[in-house]
């Protein structure tokens, strides 16, 4: 999400907080609340009449915000929060699940290319006269023409042991035999 800098979504915000600042106060007052005093029932009169005036003019300026003029806000973060649960738990858990999403589709690319690699060798080598068609489409689709590392986003020492054709040159492939591709 964006931060929202319009003049009214800003005033609205503000309204929000003297809502809450008036919460505040009257929750002070209804606790040093004298039954018997007359002067803790005026301030308490007075302190629930700024609470509405407050709670109104929120009402009427964000009655004059556009419809989906806000920030969105997920639903299930919302239910969360009204579930009783920390919204940080929702983040931690929501970074988690696409960190799991982004190793299985990098899981993914790298059996593709590996694949790839395979399917060329073996056309290389079962149809020589092909060879330069499979060689571009091959660098078109990201092999040969770069590091390993570099093309998948991986960088040396990530943990990851040698795949297929390490050692055999920028990209390349050992085919059965052990020929180069």
């Amino acid at each position: 999400m964006e931060p929202i800098d319009k003049p009214d979504h800003n005033l609205v915000e503000q309204q929000v907080k003297d809502v809450i600042q008036d919460l505040f106060q009257v929750m002070v007052q209804v606790s040093s609340y004298d039954a018997a005093g007359r002067p803790s029932r005026e301030v308490l009169a007075n302190e629930l009449q700024t609470l509405s005036e407050s709670l109104r003019s929120v009402h009427t300026a964000a009655s004059s915000l556009p419809p989906g003029g806000g920030p969105r806000v997920p639903d299930l973060l919302v239910q969360y929060v009204e579930n009783g649960r920390n919204p940080d738990i929702y983040t931690r858990e929501f970074v988690e699940r696409v960190r799991r999403m982004n190793q299985l589709a990098r899981g993914k690319m790298r059996a593709f290319a590996a694949f790839r690699d395979v399917l060329a060798a073996q056309m290389d080598a079962a149809l020589p006269e092909l060879r330069g068609d499979v060689g571009r489409v091959v660098e078109a689709t990201g092999g040969r023409g770069e590091a390993e590392g570099e093309r998948d986003g991986a960088g040396a020492g990530d943990g990851d042991a040698p795949g297929p054709g390490a050692g055999a040159g920028m990209g390349g492939f050992a085919a059965p035999g052990g020929r180069v591709v």
